[in-house]
C-alpha cells in the first residue's frame, strides 16, 4: 500500500524549512539512507524556494507539497498558483533567473535535476507551476 500525504501552506520563506522538515519525517518511514534524505531535502527546498520567490513575489500566496510513497521510490509535487513560467526549457537552463537583481543563481532547476531521478514541469503564464519529482529511496538487493 503506498502512503500519501498533503500539505498547504502560505508562501513565505521561513515555511521552505518547514516543507524540508515534513518531506524528512514522511521519508523516514521506509528506512532511507541519510544522503537519500538530504538530496530529497534539498530537492524540496528548491522547488518551494521557486515557488515562493517567483510565483507570487510580494503578493504571497500559498503552496501544496504532496508526497507519495512506496517501498521503493518518493514522488514529489510541489505546487503553486501564481504567475507560471511562459518557457520552461528556458527556466530550466543552469544559471537562468528571471530575478537577476535579486542575487539569485539561477541553478533551482539544475539541482532539482541532480538529486532526483526525474523531474517534470508543468506551467504556463497565470496558471501556476506543478513540479513533479521522483526518486528511487530503497536499493534493491541484487540477487
Amino acid at each position: 500500500m503506498n502512503n500519501q500525504m498533503e500539505l498547504t501552506f502560505s508562501a513565505l520563506a521561513q515555511n521552505e524549512a518547514f516543507a524540508r522538515m515534513v518531506i524528512s519525517a514522511f521519508l523516514v518511514q521506509v528506512n532511507p539512507t541519510l544522503s537519500i534524505i538530504s538530496e530529497v531535502r534539498t530537492a524540496v527546498s528548491e522547488a518551494v524556494t521557486n515557488a515562493i520567490v517567483h510565483a507570487y513575489g510580494e503578493q504571497g500566496g500559498r503552496v501544496v507539497l504532496r508526497a507519495e510513497l512506496d517501498e521503493d521510490k518518493v514522488v514529489i509535487e510541489v505546487e503553486d498558483f501564481g504567475r507560471g513560467i511562459a518557457n520552461i526549457e528556458k527556466a530550466m537552463q543552469p544559471f537562468y533567473t528571471s530575478q537577476p537583481d535579486e542575487e539569485r543563481t539561477g541553478m533551482g532547476f539544475s539541482l532539482m535535476q541532480s538529486f532526483m531521478d526525474d523531474v517534470k514541469v508543468v506551467s504556463a503564464p497565470g496558471s501556476g507551476t506543478l513540479v513533479t519529482m521522483k526518486k528511487r529511496v530503497q536499493e534493491h538487493d541484487a540477487d
